[in-house]
């Protein structure tokens, strides 16, 4: 490799999983290749989630993205084909490595478009100190989960984005994935099933919850003694490891809804991609592949805050001993999670569908109307 500085410059977002383990990645990377330096820049996770990456990828090399984006990617010449660029070996490695989905969440219009170096989906968490201190056991089924939450200890996310995710969760999980007809997000009946579950557990609960994402609802449970479990949200590993947060929470699988069996959750986690207008393609890719690498996934990925996205990082005795079984507990919920639509379109219908049932979830109302109005999105989106 030339002797020449190299400068590459990332963007990722704003909790210790996606920045301290893509600093210390970059740290390690520069340590090894002594004449490249690689500077990670971080925002907020709304704007993880809604900012364009055909704009990120005007201003950096690397980009940390979410897979709906896929699709976009791969009809847009935003970032590069990565199996264009990798080896085939390590390539194929990673898809025999997947967390669920993860690794085929980044593929659209025959390429990879990003390595799943991040795997999440919405699962469950509990205080265990507080479980024993009410007399409580952790809920089995969605009406233990109503009755738990009736005793004000139970909490979900309810943002917008989080909102839409849990609708998708209960319409896969009772028999319907979503965005499959082109008439609609899902049929009525179930749609209006999904909704009233979803508002029956929705009343029960500490309004605040409406203005909380994932990583709001793990402060409040570990910062506050007033919350006991949270049924389904995108998990956070960090929360589990002693000493990161004031009181250590538990991860597990989800509860049965109703006689369907446990909660198919809407598959999250993230994905390291290179832009299409970096000027150090060579070195950007061994960095990529040095990242997605099993050793670095399970020691300095994760080490420093990071949830991999390697399958052998999730059965790793190391991982799961400094983090009370996180990846063994939750790895069920990961391998049948939902992956979800990733269509050129369906971002324009992700950002804006969560904001109105939300606010059915806080007010009511009237279901087949919220779902037609739901498909009108939907249907515009196709049109993309």
């Amino acid at each position: 490799m030339s002797t020449e500085r190299i400068h590459l410059k990332g963007i990722t977002w704003n909790h210790s999983r996606g920045f301290t383990s893509a600093v210390a990645t970059a740290q390690r990377f520069s340590e090894l290749h002594p004449n490249v330096d690689i500077t990670w820049e971080k925002r907020s996770l709304q704007a993880f989630a809604d900012e364009p990456i055909n704009e990120l990828a005007k201003r950096y090399d690397l980009l940390i993205i979410d897979h709906p984006w896929a699709g976009f990617a791969g009809k847009n010449n935003v970032i590069l084909p990565l199996d264009e660029y990798l080896p085939k070996a390590f390539l194929k490695d990673l898809k025999e490595n997947s967390v669920g989905h993860s690794h085929e969440s980044y593929s659209s219009n025959g390429h990879q478009w990003a390595l799943a170096v991040d795997a999440a989906t919405p699962v469950a968490s509990s205080r265990p100190d507080l479980l024993k201190e009410k007399e409580v056991k952790l809920p089995e089924t969605y009406d233990e989960l109503l009755n738990l939450a009736k005793q004000g200890l139970v909490i979900m996310p309810g943002i917008p984005q989080d909102t839409l995710m849990n609708f998708y969760m209960m319409c896969c999980t009772m028999g319907e994935d979503v965005c499959t007809s082109t008439e609609h997000v899902v049929t009525e009946q179930m749609g209006i099933k999904a909704l009233k579950m979803l508002r029956a557990l929705a009343v029960e609960m500490d309004p605040k919850i409406f203005n909380w994402n994932p990583i709001q609802i793990y402060e409040a449970m570990t910062q506050t003694n007033k919350y006991a479990y949270c049924p389904w949200a995108y998990g956070y590993t960090n929360y589990s490891r002693k000493g990161y947060a004031r009181k250590l929470l538990h991860f597990h699988d989800m509860v049965n809804i109703n006689g369907s069996g446990k909660a198919v959750s809407t598959l999250g986690g993230t994905g390291l991609a290179v832009s299409v207008n970096t000027k150090e393609i060579e070195t950007a890719m061994k960095y990529v592949e040095y990242v997605g690498s099993e050793e670095c996934q399970k020691t300095v990925f994760f080490d420093n805050g990071g949830q991999p996205g390697h399958r052998k990082a999730w059965t790793d005795k190391h991982t799961n001993s400094l983090t009370a079984n996180f990846f063994k507990n939750t790895l069920p919920s990961l391998d049948r999670a939902f992956l979800r639509p990733r269509y050129n379109g369906h971002m324009y219908f992700q950002d804006r569908a969560g904001t109105p049932i939300r606010e059915y979830l806080i007010h009511g109302g009237d279901e087949k109307t919220l779902l037609d109005n739901l498909n009108i999105l939907y249907k515009k989106s196709l049109e993309i």
